[in-house]
């Protein structure tokens, strides 16, 4: 079963690791300077996409090893 984040992480295409490294990349640009005004939204606009889907894979695991913790939780209450 996927959960809600993960579709929405998945309609970008983009895995975490590869959304990590381009907005590495787009935060290098930027910090090196050098873009026009232009660029520069273009380029914060693009970072910004990225946190998204970053962040939306991050919610996602951290659903996903909630729901592992509370099952063995639970199968430990079981055998007791």
């Amino acid at each position: 079963m996927t959960s809600r984040t993960d579709e929405t992480a998945n309609a970008t295409g983009l895995g975490y690791e590869q959304a990590r490294d381009e907005l590495i990349e787009v935060v290098r640009r930027l910090e090196a300077g050098g873009t026009t005004l232009e660029e520069s939204l273009a380029l914060w606009e693009r970072g910004e996409e990225l946190a998204k889907v970053c962040r939306t894979w991050l919610e996602g695991a951290r659903k996903r090893l909630d729901a592992a913790l509370a099952e063995e939780e639970n199968a430990g209450d079981d055998s007791e």
